[in-house]
């Protein structure tokens, strides 16, 4: 029997081997830069909502920021100096100027009979000034009522009869006046603002009254 020889394939040449390897990074090289541009087009797509939900905060603020807020009640200052107002001529009626508000001051001996809460009809003339002032320099403004009396009674009851004057004069302004009712608050400071002293019976009548305080918008 005759004895055959197996002689092995020959391999690839080097050059062969060296074609693959270069087609295979070609391939790799490629893949990465599709996944690249995948990641870059998602970010691009990240951003811009984004900057949208940005623009859209910003013009919100800037809503927020020309809507008028409610002010701050508590932080009238009731002795804040008198002035002039050429549309008052009424000495009856003292006006004071704050900071962002002004102040129209109306005696209670003027507005109410003693210890009454019905506003008596030879006051309703002094109102009127007050409200056409209201109408026409702070149309659409915060309008804060405030109810005042003197030391005398129980503060529980000066409590409630400054609360019951100042819902008095919103009614007046409201109904009589036409002033927007939604832009009107009562308060009531009872006794717990004096302006004079309630030591004697001249200090007590100053310190009986209404103010009127109108918010600059």
């Amino acid at each position: 029997m005759a004895h055959l020889e197996v002689k092995p394939k020959s391999g690839l040449p080097w050059w062969a081997w060296l074609l693959l390897a270069l087609i295979a990074l070609a391939i790799l090289f490629f893949a990465m830069k599709r996944c690249n541009q995948d990641t870059t087009h998602e970010k691009v797509i990240s951003d811009t909502a984004n900057v949208a939900s940005d623009t859209t905060n910003v013009t919100a603020g800037q809503g927020d920021a020309v809507a008028m807020t409610e002010p701050d009640w508590g932080s009238v200052n009731f002795d804040s100096p008198t002035t002039t107002d050429p549309d008052i001529t009424d000495k009856d009626i003292i006006v004071r100027e704050g900071a962002g508000y002004t102040i129209y001051t109306l005696g209670e001996n003027i507005l109410f009979a003693t210890d009454q809460n019905k506003i008596q009809s030879n006051s309703e003339a002094k109102l009127k000034r007050i409200a056409d002032v209201l109408n026409k320099r702070f149309d659409g403004s915060y309008i804060g009522v405030y109810g005042n009396t003197d030391s005398t009674g129980t503060a529980s009851h000066n409590k409630q009869l400054g609360a019951e004057r100042a819902a008095a004069v919103k009614e007046w302004l409201v109904n009589s006046g036409g002033i927007d009712q939604s832009k009107v608050s009562i308060h009531s400071l009872g006794e717990n603002e004096p302006v004079a002293n309630n030591a004697n019976e001249a200090g007590r009548q100053q310190n009986r009254n209404v103010e009127i305080v109108a918010f600059k918008k």
